[in-house]
C-alpha cells in the first residue's frame, strides 16, 4: 500500500532568526518545499531560549508567514534544532548477548541496543538528546556499518552520546508547546546542517561541517562515513557584530549592515584607502570608518572561531590531511567575503561553502538555497530518516498537495500536472475544509490503520 509521503516541518530556533519550513519528498527522493516562513528572533542568546514569551511571538510569526506562503498547510508537529554551549558529547560502548543465536540480527535488537544507551550515567542536570551508533561489532568482526542480517552471539557498538542542559531543553519544549505545536524530536543543529549540505561521498572522504550561526558555531566531524565528533562553539555572527559595534563606536544595526555590505574576513584583502561614511546621531558629525579596520575586527574574531575548530579536530586526531573533504562551512556567517581563504590559512585544510541544495527538488526559490537555511532543511531530512526507519509514527497527509507557485523559482518550466476536472477540484476543496475543521478526529480514524501498517512492515522486515 503506497500512501503519500508525510509532510515534515523543520523549526530552526536561532539567535538571529526563527525559520519554519515544510517539505515532502517527491517520487525521486528529493525534497519539495511546501511552505516557508521566517521571523526575527529576540528571545534567544547564544543558541539558548532565554525569554520564552519573545520566542513564542517569533515562532508564531514564522508560522503565520509559513501559512501565508501556503494556506493549505496544517502544522501540528515539528522537528526542532538545538544548540548552545551547554551541549556536550561523550563516547560509550554497548553490547548485548543475543537470545536466539540461530536467527539473523533484526532491527528490533539494534533498536534495543540503542535504547539501552539512554541509561548511561550522565551528570545531574543534563539530559541525553541523542544516541548515535558508530561502527558495530558482531562477535569478532569489527567496523560493520549495519549488522542487520548478520548471524552471531554478541552484537555491540561504539556510541556517540549527545547531552544538553535539562533547563535549556525544557525552555525550548515550552516555547514550542505554547505555540500550539508538538516537538516531534530535538535534533542537534550541526547534524541537521550536515544532513542538508552533504552527500554520501562527503561522509566517506571525511569532512568537518562548520555551521556559523548568529549565536553559536556548530561543528560535526565525519570520517569514513562515521560521525566522530560534535561540538558547539559559543561564538557566532552576533559576536562579530558586537565587536564591530564596540570597536568602531557605532550602533548595532549599523555594525550589522557594515559587516554584511563591506565586511571581509581578511584584512589584507581590504582596501587601505576605502572609507564608509556613517551619519552622526542627532546632529553629531558624520563618522568615517576605515574598511581596513572593519576587516581587522572581523578577522580577529573569525580566526578565534577557526582556532576552536582546529582545537576540536586535534582532539579527535583529524587535524592533519585525514579529512579529504576538508571543511564545509554553512550557516548565515559563512557568507562573509574571503572566509574560505582565512579558514584554509588557519586550519590548513581545504574549505568550501555548503549550500542546502544537495537534496532539494529542482524549482525551489533561490532564497532557500542560502546557507542560512541549512539547519532548517536538514531538520526535515532528519524527520524523513525517522520515517524511513519506522522510528516514529507519522500522519501521512492522505491528501494531495501542490508546491505553491510562490515557492517555485520563477522561469522554471513546471512539470506537466494532471488536469483535474472541476468536480475533482471541488472534492479536494471539501476535503481540505474537513481537514482544517477536524484534524484530530481525522487522524484518530486512521491511527489504527497506520499502526497496523507499521506492524505489517515490521513483520516483513523481520
Amino acid at each position: 500500500m503506497n500512501l503519500e509521503q508525510p509532510i515534515i516541518v523543520g523549526l530552526d530556533i536561532g539567535t538571529t532568526k526563527i525559520a519554519a519550513i515544510a517539505g515532502r519528498k517527491n517520487e525521486y527522493g528529493k525534497l519539495e518545499i511546501l511552505g516557508f516562513g521566517r521571523a526575527n528572533s529576540n528571545g534567544v542568546k547564544h543558541g539558548q531560549v532565554l525569554n520564552i514569551d519573545e520566542t513564542i511571538k517569533a515562532i508564531q510569526m514564522a508560522l503565520d508567514n509559513c501559512y501565508a506562503s501556503n494556506p493549505n498547510l496544517e502544522i501540528s508537529e515539528v522537528y526542532v534544532g538545538i544548540a548552545g554551549h551547554h551541549i556536550k558529547s561523550l563516547q560509550t560502548r554497548g553490547d548485548i548477548v543475543r537470545q536466539n543465536t540461530d536467527d539473523e540480527i533484526t532491527r528490533r535488537e539494534i533498536d534495543q541496543l540503542i535504547a539501552d544507551q539512554y541509561k548511561t550515567y550522565i551528570p545531574a542536570g543534563d539530559q541525553i538528546i541523542d544516541v548515535i551508533p558508530q561502527e558495530f561489532t558482531v562477535d569478532n568482526f569489527q567496523n560493520i556499518p549495519n549488522p542487520i542480517g548478520y548471524g552471531g552471539v554478541k552484537v555491540g557498538a561504539n556510541f556517540h552520546i549527545i547531552t544538553g542542559d535539562k533547563n535549556a531543553i525544557r525552555n525550548i519544549n515550552r516555547a514550542v508547546e505554547k505555540s500550539n505545536l508538538l516537538t516531534k524530536d530535538l535534533v542537534l543543529q550541526p547534524l541537521a546542517s550536515a544532513a542538508a549540505v552533504m552527500g554520501q561521498e562527503d561522509l566517506e572522504a571525511g569532512v568537518a561541517i562548520v555551521d556559523i550561526g548568529g549565536g553559536t558555531t556548530d561543528l560535526a566531524v565525519f570520517y569514513e562515513g562515521i560521525l566522530k565528533h560534535t561540538a558547539v562553539i559559543p561564538f557566532g555572527g552576533e559576536n562579530i557584530t558586537n565587536d564591530i559595534k564596540t570597536g568602531l563606536g557605532v550602533l548595532k544595526t549599523q555594525a550589522e549592515q557594515m559587516k554584511v555590505q563591506f565586511g571581509s574576513a581578511l584584512s589584507n584583502e581590504a582596501k587601505a584607502n576605502a572609507f564608509i561614511t556613517i551619519p552622526g546621531l542627532r546632529g553629531m558629525p558624520a563618522k568615517e570608518i576605515s574598511v581596513k579596520n572593519l576587516a581587522n575586527i572581523i578577522q580577529a574574531r573569525m580566526s578565534e572561531i577557526m582556532d576552536f575548530v582546529t582545537y576540536h579536530l586535534k582532539q579527535v586526531g583529524l587535524d592533519s590531511r585525514a579529512l579529504n573533504g576538508g571543511i564545509v562551512m554553512t550557516g548565515g556567517g559563512s557568507q562573509l567575503r574571503h572566509l574560505i581563504q582565512l579558514t584554509e590559512y588557519v586550519t590548513g585544510l581545504n574549505a568550501r561553502i555548503g549550500y542546502p541544495t544537495e537534496h532539494l527538488a529542482a524549482g525551489h526559490i533561490e532564497e532557500l538555497a542560502k546557507p542560512t537555511y541549512s539547519t532548517c532543511i536538514g531538520l526535515i531530512l532528519k524527520g524523513y530518516s525517522d520515517y524511513e526507519h519506522n522510528r516514529k509514527q507519522f500522519d501521512k497527509g492522505f491528501r494531495r498537495m501542490e508546491v505553491p507557485d510562490n515557492l517555485r523559482k520563477m522561469g522554471v518550466q513546471e512539470e506537466e500536472e494532471e488536469v483535474r476536472t472541476a468536480q475533482d477540484r471541488e472534492l479536494l476543496q471539501q476535503e481540505k475544509v474537513r481537514n482544517r475543521k477536524g484534524m484530530k478526529d481525522f487522524w484518530g480514524k486512521f491511527k489504527d490503520g497506520i499502526i497496523d501498517l507499521f506492524k505489517e512492515e515490521e513483520d516483513h522486515a523481520l
